[in-house]
């Protein structure tokens, strides 16, 4: 058969493009390699899916782009934070917005947006067919002409959209399939790396906090008693090290400097206090609380396990009780509250990335509509695109501009 419009991957990026392109009426296919949609969709943002960041001012959001916000700005002049959210609420998707203006469904479950999507597509009959992996395109006089499927089969349309997605998570089907065949089409495609990746630690102590997350916590970045990066947000202990937000967005930093040595972060646990106030605190809390032990205290200011562990580090022993803790120990505990130093063992490889740096150079693409500026019936969105980016809901913000551009575009350009 041949169609209008086939689309190559069912993520995000590509199911928003498939039906954006059916509700203008084109006859449109999606192609998935797996036996379902979106799969890498389902397990973001912990299966709660942070959808975009709720920041309207385009220059604003696009200041997170530093290397590549040029290239954006007309994209996101014709869909931005705003769309995105309008699109979502129109569609009975409440949502919600927590810290760092990370908005996520009400539903707290990527579900609710995966099945917005998928009715967004029923509506506009996308013909959609899983469990068949493209091998490749056909072209002639820079004209893609079809697709070959791993069984064999030929399908043929007017336009291609490439929605592959990038190399992490590649159990989701993110293999990078999509780098490969834009290289064969003559593209320059930027070497793949992993970004935004959890950190793995050689403090064993930190392996009693699995589980524990810290908001507001800052963090600095450390090489040779050197501050290379400061910023502020939420962490997570894990079983191998440190995750969350603000290590993720500080994970790319630490890939650069460990080839030059040993590289630490030190967390401020409690930015709010200086140390005098964090003195006078835990004096409060080692008076009202004198016969108890001190693994066994309790605070608002940090978790048990949390108070505990630093209290151990500072060399006191948790067993006595808080009345048997000296002024020096007191003094050690609070200078670890303010600088808690975690020393990098590595960073986690491409099954792990939250997504990968790299890509078909912006360049060769034409912002507008999405199209190549090679093949012009041939549109590249989502993560296919080096585009650089934080955590924090901009990466599926990337993925909404993107497609919904492409699938708007895609049988009214030249």
């Amino acid at each position: 058969m041949k169609y209008d419009v086939i689309v190559i991957g069912g993520g995000p990026a590509g199911m928003m493009a498939a039906g954006r392109g059916a509700a203008r009426g084109a006859h449109v296919i999606l192609l998935e390699k797996n036996d379902t949609l979106g799969k890498k969709l389902l397990i973001s943002g912990g299966g709660r899916c942070n959808v975009t960041n709720n920041q309207p001012d385009n220059r604003l959001f696009l200041e997170k782009f530093p290397e590549s916000n040029k290239f954006l700005f007309s994209a996101f002049a014709r869909w931005n934070v705003q769309s995105t959210l309008s699109f979502f609420h129109d569609k009975d998707m409440p949502t919600k917005v927590e810290n760092e203006l990370r908005v996520f469904p009400v539903s707290n479950s990527s579900k609710s947006v995966w099945d917005v999507l998928h009715k967004y597509m029923e509506d506009g009959n996308v013909t959609i067919q899983k469990n068949s992996p493209v091998t490749g395109f056909l072209h002639e006089n820079n004209i893609i002409t079809g697709v070959t499927l791993q069984n064999g089969k030929t399908i043929q349309a007017k336009a291609f959209i490439l929605a592959t997605g990038g190399n992490s998570h590649p159990e989701t089907g993110s293999t990078g399939d999509g780098f490969s065949w834009a290289r064969e089409l003559g593209h320059r495609v930027v070497d793949i790396e992993p970004s935004l990746v959890p950190l793995a630690l050689n403090d064993t102590w930190a392996k009693k906090l699995q589980g524990i997350s810290l908001k507001d916590i800052k963090l600095s970045l450390v090489q040779n008693g050197k501050k290379h990066e400061t910023r502020t947000g939420t962490i997570l202990f894990t079983h191998f090290g440190v995750t969350g937000p603000a290590i993720l967005n500080m994970s790319n930093s630490v890939g650069e400097l460990l080839p030059y040595g040993d590289v630490s972060i030190v967390l401020d646990l409690l930015p709010a206090l200086n140390h005098k106030d964090i003195d006078i605190v835990f004096q409060n809390i080692y008076s009202t609380q004198a016969k108890k032990r001190v693994k066994n205290i309790s605070s608002n200011l940090l978790p048990s396990a949390v108070l505990r562990a630093v209290s151990e580090l500072a060399g006191i022993d948790v067993e006595i009780p808080c009345n048997s803790v000296s002024r020096e120990q007191r003094k050690a505990l609070i200078q670890l509250l303010k600088a808690l130093p975690l020393h990098i063992s590595h960073v986690l490889g491409l099954d792990k990335a939250v997504i990968t740096s790299g890509g078909v150079d912006l360049k060769e693409v034409d912002f507008k509509t999405m199209q190549s500026k090679l093949f012009p019936n041939l549109y590249l969105v989502g993560d296919v695109l080096n585009i650089n980016r934080p955590s924090g809901g901009y990466s599926l913000q990337l993925c909404w501009t993107t497609g919904f551009i492409a699938g708007d575009s895609v049988l009214y350009t030249p």
